[in-house]
């Protein structure tokens, strides 16, 4: 008997544990389709793609590998020292639903009730039609076993100076660039590098071969365009060339690109945006960059600022030797502002970094940023071997230090103005594939007696889903003033009492109101 009462009791557990299992339909998916298939989709950088059940049931063991040590999403900077917009990280209860789904035995769930696969645009994700477009010249790839850094010279043809308030990269093929840095140059030592190479373009590791560009942005994927608040914008000097750099890596050899960059302008006045190196390598540093064979050594770097200015981003700059890097401000009053802390630098995962709020940086305050370099045997990204003594340089055995920080001169109420409203109290946003409120075609088209509403939530809130006659009349309220959880809910609705027609299905969140058509055929 007691035999029979344990063997009752393990079944009921074993039971209870299967049904916690998150599935792909309901809970996994959209994770997926948020966080991972930017990149993992046909045609995109990563080496295999996340769309289907099946495409993640193929890759589950290296998906719940790199969700565990968090090494995918790929986002360098942490998030527990300063926060971002856009972060492409996963919220601890997405980590524990992809883990559990895994560990769990990766079950479908009905498929059917699946969030619909995300459709990439090849046109470029800023609305609009933009102001200046650029395309590099079809280029094929040359690297076969190391990466290629390549820099095309591109003519503006703008008479007037212009101030740029969004822009975009968008790869001619997603699956061989590796990231895009975009540069005005008037000082036409870009195009005298241009001339002297066989084209396309040509090669420079690092920077662009002259530290007089202006750096205009950049791109990574899985990246949101750059597109600064209202009121704000970055001056592109009339008749300057533009250097779009980017990085095609090992393997892409024979390979073609056509990339091509869009730029918006203001159409009245805005306020400058400067994106200068204020910690650098050459003014600022202590020791000198000088790293000798078979050392680990770390440099500081630090400025004082004397005007009150508000900083919208950063982005810090390493090559091979990198380990980490960290910025923050002191100011007078001996208080600290964190900006930035990469605590295990890639050199092929750098980025363009806005804060999710705009930072007040007062008058009288430091900037500092320390760095570590590995310069022996220990670090896999040592480019000699054995290692050699590296100093500052362009090349890709030399070494830099640099922290972009993206300012403007303050006015009062800068720090109040939010860039990426989304982020909320650290509650991570990524720019989705699905809005931060969005809600898709029901299922079944046409429904008899069931109809299943299926609707995404980037956080919890409070909502209503009803039903409308095509007169917005209320035919049946479903949920009033309910509590929605955060991420991919479905939501069935019997419908089986009404006339056969068309209806509106509706979701409201705050000030959120989104429709969905729908049809009811007995």
């Amino acid at each position: 008997m007691k035999s029979f009462i344990l063997l009752l009791l393990l079944s009921i557990c074993v039971g209870t544990s299967l049904a916690q299992v998150p599935d792909w339909s309901t809970s996994v998916a959209a994770i997926i389709y948020n966080r991972c298939s930017n990149c993992h989709h046909s045609g995109g950088i990563a080496p295999f793609a996340l769309m289907t059940y099946t495409d993640a049931v193929n890759n589950a063991t290296s998906i719940g590998f790199d969700v565990n040590i968090n090494k995918m999403p790929p986002w360098p900077p942490d998030p527990n020292y300063s926060h971002m917009a856009h972060e492409r990280i996963l919220s601890s209860t997405e980590k524990t639903k992809i883990l559990a789904w895994v560990n769990g035995g990766t079950p479908a769930g009905n498929l059917s009730l699946a969030p619909p696969q995300p459709v990439f645009s090849t046109a470029g994700d800023l609305p609009g039609t933009a102001d200046l477009t650029v395309r590099i010249p079809t280029y094929t790839s040359p690297a076969a076993t190391s990466d290629m850094y390549r820099c095309f010279v591109l003519p503006t043809n703008q008479t007037a100076d212009q101030y740029i308030t969004a822009f975009e990269a968008i790869p001619g093929n997603r699956s061989i660039v590796h990231h895009v840095l975009v540069y005005a140059d008037t000082t036409g030592q870009s195009t005298a590098l241009d001339a002297a190479d066989p084209g396309p373009g040509y090669t420079s590791f690092g920077g662009i071969g002259t530290n007089n560009a202006i750096l205009l942005g950049g791109w990574v994927p899985g990246s949101s365009p750059l597109k600064y608040p209202t009121g704000f914008g970055t001056k592109l000097p009339k008749n300057a060339k533009l250097v779009i750099q980017i990085h095609y890596p090992t393997g892409t050899a024979g390979m073609q690109d056509s990339t091509q960059v869009r730029f918006f302008f203001s159409k009245s006045p805005v306020r400058d945006v400067f994106i200068i190196p204020v910690l650098n390598h050459s003014t600022n540093i202590t020791p000198a960059l000088v790293i000798p064979a078979n050392t680990v050594k770390s440099f500081v770097e630090q400025q004082y600022f004397p005007l009150d200015i508000s900083i919208l981003g950063i982005a810090p700059h390493m090559h091979l030797l990198g380990q980490n890097i960290r910025s923050f401000g002191v100011a007078p009053s001996g208080d600290t502002q964190n900006y930035i802390n990469i605590p295990k630098w890639d050199f092929h995962w750098q980025g363009f970094y806005l804060f999710d709020k705009i930072k007040k940086f007062s008058a009288g305050t430091t900037a500092f940023a320390l760095a570590t370099y590995d310069n022996t045997t220990n670090n896999p990204d040592n480019p000699s071997s054995p290692p050699k003594l590296v100093t500052l340089g362009e090349s890709t055995t030399d070494e830099m230090m640099l922290v972009y920080f993206v300012f403007s001169y303050y006015q009062p109420g800068d720090e109040n103005i939010v860039i990426d409203p989304g982020n909320p109290a650290g509650v991570n946003t990524t720019s989705p594939l699905y809005k931060s409120v969005e809600l898709f075609q029901a299922y079944p088209v046409p429904a008899q007696q069931e109809m299943i509403a299926k609707f995404y939530l980037n956080k919890a809130a409070t909502g209503s889903l009803v039903l409308l006659n095509m007169e917005g009349q209320l035919v049946k309220s479903v949920l009033n003033n309910s509590q929605l959880s955060q991420g991919y809910s479905t939501q069935p609705i019997d419908v089986s009492s009404l006339p056969s027609g068309t209806y509106m299905l509706e979701l409201q969140t705050g000030n959120s109101r989104l429709r969905q058509e729908c049809v009811v055929l007995h």
